[in-house]
């Protein structure tokens, strides 16, 4: 992942309309490598999930950092209002292309950007918990909820990665969770498979400028607890910022680590989840079932 510095640029007018600004900034842009266009002479970060949360904490640090930003996730509204935002702020050019990953046709767009624009940092940062169990849960959930944490990492990171490698640089980030370790039902399951599958890449990669870093984030005060209608419970040393946890990968990803766990609290976590025998993580795991039950 590349550390850039110097001044940004003007920030871009807002467009009307946003679902088909990415393809405008494509045909107007000038010839990249290997027929890619670019939004700018700046680096550009795409950053999936990125309305809110964590995902709207990597976008404003890579601003920061002279990134030109192309910002995905299916509010087309929010994402316009966090282009302007950030135009203004930063002054970056950011790009709103609404997708909803949980659908191939969703997926299949932000594929595409990747492979006709120039994208040098990749976030896979989308995601969400359920708000029921695994049996309670219809398949359909099920199949959207896996299409966004595992499928559209896995393709986005694919295209992303093939273009990085010709290119000679690049950085692809994905957001997983210290639940991976874990067993919370398919969330759990997903973030494994995805941080799976970035450690893998990242093994692939290894001989290449091109860096992946698997994020596994603890306890974070952001929408997602209250999205599942979860409390927020324990002490307040176990909720990290999302800055906490965006600033550690940044600075992971830059140093080429394939993982990066954010405080101390976590690192110890995470060191332990790895020796720990399966059946106590098992039977540690329960606690969040039973705040969900609660939760009503």
């Amino acid at each position: 992942m590349d550390h850039v510095t110097g001044d940004a640029t003007n920030g871009v007018n807002r467009h009307a309309d946003a679902a088909n600004d990415a393809a405008r900034h494509a045909d107007a842009s000038r010839h990249a490598h290997d027929g890619e266009t670019e939004l700018s002479e700046r680096p550009c970060a795409l950053v999936t999930g990125a309305s809110a949360g964590l995902g709207r904490a990597f976008a404003t640090r890579l601003a920061r950092d002279g990134y030109d930003l192309v910002l995905v996730a299916r509010d087309a509204v929010a994402l316009e209002r966090l282009a302007e935002d950030l135009a203004a702020a930063q002054g970056c050019r950011a790009l709103a292309l609404p997708a909803d990953l949980s659908s191939s046709e969703g997926i299949a767009r932000v594929a595409d950007f990747i492979d006709t624009t120039r994208v040098d940092v990749l976030v896979n940062n989308a995601g969400y918990g359920l708000r029921t169990s695994l049996l309670d849960t219809e398949p359909e959930a099920l199949a959207a909820s896996d299409s966004v944490m595992l499928t559209a990492v896995t393709r986005l990171s694919w295209h992303a990665a093939h273009r990085m490698r010709a290119r000679g640089r690049g950085g692809i980030l994905t957001v997983s969770s210290l639940a991976a370790l874990g067993v919370y039902g398919v969330y759990s399951a997903a973030k494994s498979a995805a941080m799976i599958v970035t450690e893998a890449l990242a093994a692939e990669l290894a001989d290449t400028p091109v860096t992946v870093t698997a994020v596994l984030p603890g306890f974070i005060r952001t929408e997602f607890h209250e999205r599942m209608r979860v409390r927020r419970t324990g002490p307040r040393w176990i909720w990290l910022e999302p800055e906490q946890v965006v600033d550690a990968a940044v600075r992971d990803a830059r140093a080429g680590r394939t993982v990066s766990v954010a405080g101390a609290q976590y690192k110890g976590a995470y060191a332990l989840l790895q020796v720990l025998p399966r059946p106590l993580v098992r039977g540690a795991s329960g606690g969040f079932r039973w705040m969900r039950k609660g939760a009503g």
